[in-house]
């Protein structure tokens, strides 16, 4: 049973990793990256539907998006779509495609996405504490029940926190790596 605790909260901590990593892919950069519209939805006969099973994405250009629909009918719903989501984007349409072009970040929106990368860091971070908390609720519990020794209860905190240090280490990588990508010019 203590190896399940343990092995859960590693999982939940995982996730919980997964999860921010895919909030900062969302985090736009000077540069092009088809992940900012994976939460974009399009009205495809009445079912909002994400934009991804709707069209193609493709980055043929730093600096440039290019959504291919399955469909022709659909680019107008995909350039009011992104029009409506305030991404700061201006689509345009070449008949066959929508074209995204992704200008140039200035300094201040820079910093305005370092702080913003920052609360999502945190928030995973809390996230892994609040794992590492329940977790150890569940091994005081079950200790307590099973009469199991405070040496062995000691020692599967002391791993918790183990995994919990590497996580949130895992985290702060994350944090300077993006940081880096928003600040380059």
């Amino acid at each position: 049973m203590l190896d399940q605790i343990q092995k859960d909260s590693k999982h939940r901590m995982d996730q919980a990793v997964v999860h921010t990593q895919g909030e900062l892919n969302k985090v736009r950069t000077g540069r092009a990256n088809p992940e900012m519209f994976n939460a974009l939805m399009i009205d495809y006969y009445g079912v909002k539907t994400p934009l991804n099973q709707v069209a193609t994405i493709s980055v043929p250009e730093a600096r440039l998006i290019t959504l291919q629909p399955f469909e022709k009918t659909l680019i107008p719903e995909i350039e009011k779509a992104i029009m409506n989501a305030n991404m700061g984007f201006t689509p345009g349409n070449n008949g066959t495609a929508v074209l995204v072009p992704i200008p140039a970040l200035s300094e201040e929106r820079r910093q305005d996405l370092v702080k913003f990368v920052h609360q999502l860091i945190e928030e995973g971070r809390i996230a892994i504490r609040n794992v590492r908390r329940d977790a150890l609720h569940h091994l005081h519990d079950y200790g307590k029940e099973e009469n199991i020794s405070e040496d062995e209860i000691k020692r599967q905190e002391d791993d918790l926190q183990k995994s919990t240090d590497a996580h949130i280490s895992q985290l702060g990588e994350m944090q300077e790596s993006k940081e880096n990508e928003m600040m380059k010019v």
